[in-house]
């Protein structure tokens, strides 16, 4: 396998990021995970976007969109797959230890893996820790990612594929890696961005295709909810068909079905939508 680092694609077993990257030391970095099919990726676009929000919000400089670009493209020609999962990481770059930056300039990698297609229903714990909505990081998508290893750890222990965390408030915020949606006497709804969550991409897509409602919610609604379904890049739309002890069968229910279908006919119509 081949990565982008320092400018250039070099072998993994060669590729070398430096003991004191900020990223390394004090988590002070940003990321996106992108989807690729057949070596093109999805909705890269928007994850660029967001990659520039990020940073911003981390006080890093701008990432060079060009360079990204250029980079995604070398590395998804360099390692074909039918299914991947692209990771781009841009972190603060060669620092002296502690929170301060340095001046040595930030560090862009660029890196490929296979992803297996994920099944159609999946398994979803609460967890007892919250996400903090007034965070600094509140809505970045940081490598400051210890909190959702220890809740993802505690919900493969009990036997399911994410953790959905509550804000400081008792509202249902949003998973580890994942956005979280509830059918509610037919209609879709999704915690608000206000409540500290991601903003997800495939979240976004899939309010806008299938009209679904940002709304607060209390945590408890997991417990009444008709149908519960899961989004991010690359679950896509993915039914809940467990949360802690209760069940829910017949999952996919008919309105997270019809969301499925709709993201998938949505999906094929382009690949930067």
């Amino acid at each position: 396998m081949k990565i982008w680092l320092d400018g250039r694609l070099q072998d993994t077993e060669e590729a070398r990021v430096s003991v004191f990257d900020h990223g390394l030391t004090v988590g002070d970095g940003i990321f996106e995970t992108v989807k690729s099919v057949d070596g093109t990726p999805f909705a890269l676009t928007r994850h660029l976007d967001r990659l520039t929000r990020s940073a911003r919000g981390l006080g890093l400089p701008e990432p060079d969109l060009d360079e990204v670009r250029r980079a995604c493209a070398a590395v998804l020609a360099a390692n074909p797959l039918p299914l991947g999962r692209l990771r781009i990481t841009y972190t603060g770059g060669l620092s002296p230890l502690g929170s301060d930056r340095g001046e040595a300039g930030t560090t862009l990698v660029v890196a490929l893996g296979e992803a297996p297609r994920r099944p159609d229903t999946t398994a979803v714990i609460t967890v007892p820790w919250t996400r903090n909505e007034r965070s600094a990081l509140a809505g970045l998508k940081t490598t400051s990612y210890a909190e959702n290893v220890v809740a993802l750890a505690r919900a493969r222990e009990l036997g399911a594929s994410e953790a959905l965390f509550a804000n400081t408030v008792g509202q249902l915020c949003e998973g580890t890696g994942s956005n979280v949606f509830v059918v509610l006497d037919g209609e879709i709804h999704t915690p608000p961005v206000a409540s500290g969550c991601l903003a997800g991409i495939t979240r976004a897509l899939a309010v806008e295709w299938t009209g679904a409602r940002e709304t607060e919610l209390p945590l408890s609604v997991l417990a009444e909810a008709d149908e519960v379904f899961l989004t991010s890049t690359l679950r896509d739309v993915q039914a809940v068909h467990r949360i802690d002890d209760r069940d829910l069968p017949g999952a996919p229910g008919p309105v997270t079905a019809k969301a499925m279908r709709v993201w998938d006919e949505r999906a094929a119509d382009g690949i930067d939508p």
